[in-house]
């Protein structure tokens, strides 16, 4: 592929070919339905004893990366998103790398490591007999509690935040993590015609 940049409009398609906010969130509520069992079995076993955690954060991390960075490099996007026919490619319209799966990314995963170090602290401070005699849910408010971890909840909305309000104001609806990766999200039924468009001498499309 070349280092030429996917334009805005592409002639022949009379559709939007980037993936807008509600595409983009329909695709992220099916990532949350299809991760749900997994994070509440996952809640369901650290509340067994508080020490769990330490043995199952880990393994955790990495299924996290396994399936917002693997997938997305593999196949160019998560379930959720291939399921809401969108892909993540490069501005040049080829397919992503590791450098490119990484770096989208790595705030995200930055963010849920520092909310795995806050938990551990929390996990040695706590009360056995208080954790114990606490439902699960109660138990995960308790280690909160004892950390204060008012900052990652602080951290991780402005993040989002900041993600909602970029992706909106800008003509490739880029998310923060987009630029951060050099990527961008495509309807994946026009990739093929968009890599053909890129293929053609500059001056027969624009750049806009």
């Amino acid at each position: 592929m070349t280092n030429k940049i996917i334009p805005i409009e592409i002639e022949g398609i009379n559709d939007k070919i980037y993936a807008g906010f509600w595409l983009r969130f329909y695709a992220g509520l099916l990532d949350g339905l299809i991760t749900m069992p997994y994070f509440l079995l996952l809640l369901l076993i650290n509340s067994l004893d508080k020490n769990i955690y330490l043995f199952t954060a880990i393994p955790d991390l990495l299924i996290i990366v396994w399936y917002n960075v693997y997938l997305p490099k593999r196949y160019g996007g998560t379930p959720g998103k291939l399921i809401a026919g969108i892909s993540i490619v490069k501005m040049d319209a080829s397919p992503i790398g590791w450098r490119e799966a990484l770096l989208r990314h790595s705030v995200y995963i930055g963010l849920v490591i520092l909310d795995m170090i806050m938990m551990t602290v929390a996990i040695l401070l706590a009360d056995e007999e208080i954790y114990n005699n606490l439902g699960m849910f109660q138990k995960s408010a308790y280690l909160s509690s004892l950390v204060r971890n008012n900052i990652v909840i602080a951290l991780t909305n402005i993040w989002y935040w900041g993600e909602f309000v970029v992706l909106l104001f800008n003509k490739r609806k880029r998310a923060l993590h987009d630029f951060i990766g050099g990527t961008v999200v495509v309807k994946a039924k026009y990739i093929e015609k968009i890599r053909n468009k890129m293929e053609r001498p500059y001056k027969k499309w624009q750049v806009k």
